[in-house]
């Protein structure tokens, strides 16, 4: 939830553009892989930046959202790029009455046909985390990280709590920022309604999420960034984690024991370890 004064719209763009190029940096967005999108529930003139509009149907119906705004990437648009023109990359969506379909605010330079094909996955959990929660603004990234994306073709990381043991014992900051752990979907089809359905409940438990053979995704209700950074603070781990297979396994990580203090030191609550 967050206070006002509320961010600008200009404000929010810079804050997506800025993930955008991070993300990339990390190698976590080749091409136009990667997608990013916002939710906010005050008031916000979209035709300041966006002034084509037009109708879409949604994905699902999200009735409690009517009147909420989001930016979304384009379609096959490069993450890395929105920083140094956010409107050609961003669509701006305002929710209609009744929630099942929506105003799309574009500009004049936009160089996509429509907003990300992940969308589905990107609605379906803020809305679900909204009417859970009451937030007013909610991030949501999907990204593909080379080391964690590497790790999810392996069978033994495929099971979540042998994923987390292993992830989350190279730094103290890890179970500290994702104290729920990763969490870990098996292969689904890409934007498929059978990949949306299994992202919701997991994310409703994480705040990050592996798409197993496919990449990630984050959220946050505080800002865009903190969703990348918890992407960054998830493939950091899993780059420990290679780099000890490589070297033959020879890092102990951070002992059960040692984890467990950091948590009763920080009051960290979490289950894994």
């Amino acid at each position: 939830m967050l206070e006002a004064p509320y961010p600008e719209l200009d404000d929010l763009l810079t804050m997506m553009g800025e993930a955008g190029r991070h993300l990339a940096d990390i190698e976590a967005s080749e091409g136009a892989a990667g997608n990013i999108s916002v939710c906010m529930r005050w008031s916000i003139e979209p035709r300041t930046r966006f002034p084509v509009a037009g109708e879409m149907d949604l994905p699902q119906c999200v009735p409690e959202l009517a009147g909420a705004t989001f930016l979304v990437s384009g379609s096959g648009r490069r993450l890395r790029e929105i920083k140094d023109d956010p409107t050609a990359n961003i669509a701006c969506i305002a929710i209609n009455e009744g929630g099942c379909t929506a105003r799309l605010f574009t500009s004049y330079h936009r160089r996509f046909e429509r907003v990300t094909s992940e969308f589905n996955s990107h609605l379906a959990v803020h809305y679900d985390q909204i009417v859970a929660t009451g937030t007013n603004f909610h991030a949501v990234i999907h990204a593909q990280p080379l080391h964690l994306t590497f790790l999810s073709h392996i069978p033994c990381y495929q099971d979540e709590q042998y994923l987390n043991t292993h992830l989350l014992r190279w730094q103290p900051e890890t179970i500290v920022n994702l104290p729920e752990g990763i969490g870990f979907i098996p292969f689904l089809i890409p934007s498929s309604p059978d990949l949306m359905a299994a992202n919701v409940p997991s994310l409703r438990n994480h705040r990050i999420v592996i798409w197993a053979k496919h990449g990630v995704m984050a959220r946050s209700d505080i800002s865009v960034k903190r969703a990348a950074d918890r992407v960054e603070y998830a493939e950091t781990a899993a780059k420990y984690e290679y780099l000890n297979l490589a070297a033959g396994e020879i890092g102990e990580g951070l002992s059960v024991e040692e984890i467990r203090s950091i948590c009763r030191t920080f009051n960290i609550k979490q289950q894994i370890f």
